[in-house]
């Protein structure tokens, strides 16, 4: 076996994968996909709640990434800006199934509720009760603004100054549209949680009218 050349790192930064992939370097394409490839991919299947629609996506994504990696300049952190070009990638499938829109960019008029409110114990206790599917679900069922940043924030933990680079909103329009989003996600799980209760209760006809 012959020695590294040059005494060369067995790893190379990030930035240096960066500027290499920049110059058309397929093996350091390669290492940024494999480093980045499970969170793509989480990010799409929590978007989209299909798998098989969230490895077209991831694949859409990285291909994306292909032909725009030189324009990554470097203002933002690599993770943050690849993530936008994701979120971007699931938007548009999403709009091209013509589900509820949300504008990012939408009066703030009615925001007189205060939109910082986490969790209560209200909530614990309602996510403790539904199952994964039910969560996934209800989840799926938000309008993809919604859902977008909901994913981000709740389940990815981006800052709401991230997100906002990611969905280029504001961080006002960050912290609303999640508040938003939680108040419809609480409305889908009790309404979920509603009528499969409803439907135990109707299940099971009495069976005393056989003689």
């Amino acid at each position: 076996m012959s020695p590294p050349k040059d005494g060369a790192p067995k790893a190379a930064s990030e930035s240096q994968l960066i500027a290499r992939a920049q110059r058309g370097d397929e093996a350091a394409f390669s290492a940024l996909f494999e480093a980045h490839k499970r969170r793509v991919y989480s990010l799409c299947l929590r978007m989209t709640g299909n798998t098989a629609e969230a490895e077209d996506l991831s694949q859409e994504a990285f291909l994306q990434l292909f032909r725009k990696i030189a324009t990554f300049r470097g203002e933002s952190a690599f993770s943050t800006w690849l993530h936008r070009l994701v979120v971007n990638v699931v938007l548009m499938h999403l709009r091209k199934k013509e589900l509820p829109q949300v504008s990012l960019n939408e009066s703030e008029a009615g925001q007189e509720e205060p939109v910082k409110r986490d969790y209560g114990d209200d909530d614990r206790r309602l996510m403790g009760s539904v199952d994964r599917v039910n969560l996934l679900r209800a989840i799926s069922e938000l309008p993809p603004g919604y859902r977008a940043i909901f994913v981000l924030h709740d389940v990815e933990g981006y800052e709401h100054n991230e997100i906002a680079q990611i969905m280029n909103c504001s961080v006002g329009n960050s912290k609303s549209q999640l508040h938003k989003a939680r108040m419809k996600l609480r409305e889908g799980l009790r309404k979920g949680l509603s009528h499969k209760g409803s439907a135990g209760a109707t299940s099971h006809p009495a069976r005393d009218d056989k003689s």
